[in-house]
């Protein structure tokens, strides 16, 4: 199967999900836990290797509540897998809301409301000038 340009496979969708939608602790859901939760809410088979397979594009046709129950599953609509334009739009909002999980982006967050555009881009340019500083010497120094 050849991948039109500028289109995303099923397969591309539902690994999305699984790196932006996380659990509470910020660490990202299991094959287990989510074909689990499928398997919960349709009452229907849903094995940790068929999500597994349709993760990595080994199985490309699931059905209608298969995909009912993922969609549920991560907070999506299920048009999500069927419209790359929607897919492209919640996958940029889901993003936005698990970076404002992180309580030290939400408070730069919450304090930069207030700052006049100039302030902003200000703000902005010291981002991007640590961020070249910390790919620089690979990656932002953990704490603890």
């Amino acid at each position: 199967m050849v991948k039109e340009p500028g289109k995303s496979t099923l397969a591309d969708k539902i690994d999305r999900l699984f790196h932006v939608v996380r659990r509470p602790d910020r660490e990202p859901y299991s094959n287990e836990e989510v074909a689990k939760a499928c398997r919960e809410a349709t009452g229907e088979s849903f094995s940790t290797t068929y999500l597994w397979q349709l993760r990595t594009g080994r199985r490309d046709n699931p059905t209608k509540r298969h995909l009912e129950a993922l969609a549920q599953f991560f907070g999506v609509p299920p048009a999500y897998f069927f419209d790359d334009e929607q897919s492209r739009k919640i996958a940029e909002e889901l993003a936005l809301l698990g970076a404002l999980r992180d309580a030290g982006v939400r408070d730069l967050a919450l304090r930069a409301v207030t700052l006049s555009s100039d302030g902003l881009d200000t703000i902005s340019d010291m981002i991007d000038a640590i961020a070249r500083r910390e790919a620089g010497r690979g990656g932002p120094k953990k704490e603890g």
